[in-house]
């Protein structure tokens, strides 16, 4: 019966992700015709015309793939593109995965529909995990389809949309199935490179220094969370009983909300005060640590290689066929910080 079980909410899962995709894929409408189009919004079309710039940078100057992602538009009519439950158990700091098709296992498993992930997150409780549903505004097939630019995402400035774009693009040109803290690391380190060069290119002089100042602020949030993680991570190494254990938890988060209060305080920071109305849980901070983590191992290589981008990708890509266990010491180097 378990097993049955199982295997209906797998195809269940299965069925809804491919109406949600083929849903999102009739909506597409090309971008060159929406900005030919004299009844297109002025700003609708401006920001359009700024990603097929954004395309443009990242083939000729990023290393990075001419695909078909990101030449068309889809209003999904919603504000987030797809709501992902994160899982982890109760007293350790680890997600629970869950494996697909071609990309291997992920820390996390989608929906379309914001009532289906909240009622599969709500059996992922029963059965005793710590659990996150996260909206967002946008996702990506690694190429697999030519993925729009979505209304939710052009909620984001012309910076951020870049990043994105750049990330993605990223694990089109390179995926490592299966090993997601890798692929994310790489892709972070492409993407803060690639708005860093694609804004002094545009001489956007001022945005830059907006951009830097909050990659500097984002770095210092996630520091906190990193150093919270750790506090648990050694706090579930310790013999304790139950309840002894729930009780030291629930302080530590404590002190992380206080943390974050008096980080909200600071000029520049208003965002991050989101994070207080949350339950704050386990599954908050782990794929903190899996979007962070070696990151400052790939930035060492990107020195290594003066900063020339050909270079950087060939040295990934033979990280990328090297063992497991190679890549994994490869992402404990920390010696670079962000």
């Amino acid at each position: 019966m378990t097993l049955l079980g199982s295997g209906c909410a797998t195809l269940s899962w299965y069925g809804q992700a491919a109406h949600g995709q083929l849903d999102l894929l009739c909506r597409r409408e090309p971008i060159v015709e929406l900005i030919d189009d004299p009844s297109t919004d002025p700003e609708l079309r401006r920001r359009l015309v700024t990603v097929l710039d954004i395309r443009e940078f990242a083939s000729q100057q990023l290393g990075l793939p001419d695909s078909r992602s990101y030449a068309h538009y889809a209003d999904l009519e919603r504000n987030a593109a797809v709501w992902n439950v994160i899982a982890a158990e109760r007293f350790a700091m680890a997600p629970r995965s869950w494996c697909y098709p071609i990309v291997g296992c992920l820390a996390y498993r989608g929906y379309f529909n914001r009532e289906r992930a909240q009622s599969h997150a709500g059996r992922l409780e029963r059965q005793g995990y710590d659990v996150a549903v996260s909206p967002a505004v946008a996702y990506s097939t690694l190429g697999w389809f030519a993925d729009p630019v979505l209304n939710t995402m052009l909620a984001w400035d012309d910076a951020r949309l870049a990043g994105f774009i750049f990330h993605e693009l990223t694990h089109e040109k390179l995926f490592v199935a299966g090993d997601t803290e890798f692929n994310e690391a790489y892709a972070t380190v492409v993407e803060r490179e690639g708005v860093r060069r694609w804004l002094r290119a545009r001489h956007e002089t001022q945005w830059l220094e907006r951009w830097e100042r909050e990659q500097r602020l984002s770095a210092e949030f996630v520091e906190l969370l990193l150093e919270t993680r750790q506090a648990l991570i050694e706090l579930y190494r310790r013999d304790l009983t139950e309840s002894n254990m729930e009780r030291e938890k629930t302080a530590i988060f404590h002190h992380l909300r206080i943390a974050i209060e008096a980080f909200g305080e600071r000029h520049g920071t208003e965002r991050f005060t989101g994070w207080l109305a949350r339950d704050i849980n386990n599954a908050h901070l782990v794929l903190t640590a899996t979007y962070e983590a070696g990151v400052a191992a790939f930035e060492q290589v990107l020195a290594a290689c003066d900063g020339d981008l050909d270079c950087f990708h060939v040295r990934v890509a033979e990280l990328a066929v090297a063992s497991a266990e190679t890549r994994r010491e490869f992402l404990r180097q920390r010696s670079i910080s962000h």
